[in-house]
């Protein structure tokens, strides 16, 4: 390591991560220019090291911020200007907690220029100097514990590496059309048009409360001045995974995305979500009723997750738990109440199974036996238990809110007619039972600071 500079505090040295940054990727465009490509060996990542010298007892609550033992902590950043309360926000902890020092430097990474923005293009036959993105450098060896991360002579600060935080923040554009400077703290996840328009319709009506713009998946910007005069529509793009941005100046207004249908999209766009490390997310979208008597309509909080998609099986074993998150199960309840009266019979909580089976219903009476004799789940859905999953694999407290749309089991398949009559009825509600959670968790989001998502080994100082 060279080139370290000593920094007071956490202020100072997420400023001065900053200013690497931005230096390096301003001498990328001059080196590209110009052609002055030796210059490139220059255009590195900043990077921060913590030298805890004194491990400690510190208060036991703590959700974040603490280590096992002292030594050497360091993260190789990119765009820390994304992070920036974030990360103001760790340093000040962990160095509150033990005696530390800070250093602050360039690394001996570099950038590709494709992670650059407004960088020009490099010539077709790529000098020697600029190097390429390579995926050799985008895994999640630290997020998911691998030894050899944790057992090095420098221990890891952050969950992710330069190229992996790149390529997720590229991703995030390329899904979703819209750059990632907007995107919210709070995060909800759908797979219906519908659904979108009506947060669409709630967040023109609530700017100039909390909330300075809207960012439409179009890519346009409605500030708070201007909602008076933007028609209410479900907005066409060529994206997949069509996005909106409520935003407020501290970032933790709520951003909606359509996530599509399957377990698969649902890991991708948090995959790639989860280096931003928002406060929580939060899946609304469809259910099939397990038991007879349930009413089309009816809520279901998931508060257990079966998990039968298989996604995730390698990284997090199915006989691992996914427990859920007390603080947001409890937030969606109050909202429930608060939309649809405390008098309602509408809600009840149980076990969420998900398949990458959107047919699985297409089974023999005898295959659907076998499958769900044992299982306590009343709802079956085809993400919940995903997002819960890659939640808890990536530190970022989740929930579900389902609605129920039929109940093949009970001679109520989804058909057409019903189902848009269903819909029409319930998506104002459903939608903003999830906006008023968020809401209420934004007020106050130490509340989500939970140790429930904390490893009890191969974990970073980081939340």
């Amino acid at each position: 390591m060279t080139q370290l500079s000593p920094v007071p505090d956490a202020a100072a040295a997420v400023e001065r991560l900053i200013d690497l940054y931005e230096s390096s990727c301003e001498c990328a465009r001059v080196c590209l220019e110009k052609g002055e490509y030796a210059d490139y060996a220059h255009v590195v990542y900043p990077q921060i090291v913590v030298d805890v010298k004194e491990w400690r007892p510190i208060d036991r609550s703590e959700p974040f911020g603490y280590v096992d033992e002292s030594g050497r902590y360091v993260a190789v950043l990119s765009k820390p200007h994304l992070l920036r309360g974030y990360l103001e926000e760790q340093l000040t902890r962990l160095t509150e907690n033990y005696p530390c020092e800070i250093f602050v430097g360039p690394s001996d990474v570099r950038i590709p220029p494709e992670y650059i923005k407004g960088v020009e293009m490099v010539p077709q036959q790529r000098p020697a100097e600029v190097p390429r993105p390579t995926l050799d450098e985008v895994h999640d060896a630290i997020v998911d514990g691998h030894w050899d991360v944790f057992h090095g002579d420098d221990k890891p600060l952050f969950h992710f590496g330069p190229q992996r935080f790149d390529i997720a923040c590229a991703r995030i554009e390329h899904y979703t059309g819209i750059e990632v400077d907007s995107l919210q703290k709070y995060i909800l996840f759908t797979n219906y048009g519908m659904h979108m328009t009506e947060f669409m319709r709630f967040g023109l009506r609530a700017l100039g409360s909390r909330y300075d713009s809207l960012v439409l998946p179009d890519g346009r910007t409605v500030p708070a001045d201007a909602a008076e005069g933007v028609e209410v529509a479900d907005l066409q793009t060529r994206v997949q995974m069509p996005r909106y941005d409520l935003t407020t100046p501290d970032g933790d207004g709520i951003t909606m995305i359509n996530i599509g249908v399957g377990p698969s999209n649902a890991k991708t766009i948090t995959d790639s979500l989860a280096v931003l490390r928002p406060e929580a997310w939060i899946m609304i979208g469809h259910c099939a009723g397990l038991d007879g008597r349930m009413r089309i309509g009816d809520l279901i909080l998931g508060n257990a997750y079966q998990r039968d998609d298989h996604i995730l099986d390698r990284a997090i074993p199915v006989d691992v738990p996914i427990p859920a998150i007390p603080e947001v199960q409890r937030m969606l309840e109050a909202s429930v109440e608060e939309v649809y009266g405390a008098d309602n019979e509408l809600m009840r909580t149980g076990t969420v199974l998900s398949t990458a089976d959107r047919n699985w219903e297409w089974r023999t009476p005898r295959e659907l036996w076998e499958w769900l004799r044992g299982s306590t789940a009343v709802a079956i859905d085809m993400e919940s238990c995903m997002l819960a999953a890659n939640g808890y694999r990536y530190r970022v407290p989740y929930g579900t809110l389902l609605s129920v749309s039929d109940l093949p089991l009970h001679a109520v398949p989804k058909l057409p007619a019903g189902a848009q009559a269903f819909y029409s009825n319930s998506k104002e509600a459903h939608v903003m039972c999830a906006v008023r959670a968020m809401e209420a968790l934004a007020e106050n989001p130490e509340r989500l600071r939970t140790r429930k998502l904390r490893r009890t080994i191969g974990e970073v100082p980081f939340r």
